[in-house]
């Protein structure tokens, strides 16, 4: 079990640099950070509940952190979880990412979704209607961008004609890319363009070993590897973590709020004090 961690990092709490120094310090595998690029006024209903938490419009970009966090470790895994892809333009993407991982060593996963909030959605000129169809294409295009030395896509969503784009990643055969969400074509979507899985929050052991049967199963009849599961966990329980590894998950995340400093670093001391890592 690998132990990463998961942070809105925003301009209120603590730099980046130093949260990513202090986890690799602390032997954390992991960086993963979400986007929102806006928060709209009229936005959709915040899936937790109430009101949409501060730190949801106050979060860094998350290319903007990952590079800050690159430049100040060695080993640390650079993830997203997730990047807003229906949000952004595939081709800029794929330079950024490849970028982020020619620069870091190979040190990228690239977690995705197609977002909860309509009206975000909307503000970047896509139809939230067919976000997962727009989220298919873009990731199908990105890879075509980092593994060929000509690419070239055309879909409903994604149209260029043949193109030169460099750097290409340095892991091969591209960075991962992780699929985050939880709806009825889950599985389904996971097999077809992505490599692993991002469970999201709601989803404890029980629940996210009945998806991983799934997983498994339609993995196995594509004839594809069994994608890879990442959790999130809340606090430094060990009996959650074991039943998270019992029910088939390959590194869990632990939550940080957006909190300062001092705040951030004692949080993550608590969890390495009262889990071996």
């Amino acid at each position: 079990m690998q132990f990463g961690a998961y942070a809105f990092v925003t301009d209120e709490g603590i730099h980046p640099a130093e949260l990513a120094g202090a986890l690799e310090e602390r032997g954390f595998s992991a960086l993963f950070v979400p986007e929102h690029t806006h928060m709209p006024l009229d936005h959709t209903p915040y899936p937790g509940g109430g009101p949409v938490p501060r730190r949801y419009c106050r979060s860094l970009d998350p290319f903007v952190v990952l590079a800050t966090a690159a430049a100040v470790t060695e080993r640390l895994v650079l993830g997203t979880a997730i990047a807003l892809l229906v949000q952004r333009d595939p081709i800029i993407l794929a330079k950024e990412v490849a970028s982020l991982d020619h620069l870091s060593g190979g040190r990228v996963e690239l977690g995705v979704g197609a977002g909860w909030n309509r009206p975000e959605i909307a503000n970047h000129g896509v139809d939230p209607r067919v976000r997962t169809r727009v989220l298919r294409e873009r990731v199908l295009a990105v890879k075509e961008i980092w593994t060929n030395e000509i690419a070239e896509f055309h879909g409903e969503h994604v149209d260029f004609g043949p193109m030169r784009s460099w750097p290409k990643p340095v892991r091969s055969p591209h960075p991962p890319v992780l699929l985050g969400g939880w709806g009825p074509t889950l599985v389904e979507r996971i097999v077809d363009h992505a490599e692993g899985w991002i469970a999201p929050p709601p989803f404890g052991p029980a629940k996210l070993a009945e998806r991983v049967v799934e997983l498994r199963r339609a993995a196995g009849a594509a004839g594809k590897p069994m994608p890879s599961v990442t959790a999130y966990v809340h606090g430094p329980d060990q009996r959650v973590i074991d039943g998270f590894a019992e029910a088939g998950a390959d590194r869990l995340l632990f939550s940080l709020p957006a909190a300062g400093r001092e705040e951030s670093l004692r949080l993550l001391d608590d969890f390495v004090t009262r889990i071996a890592i």
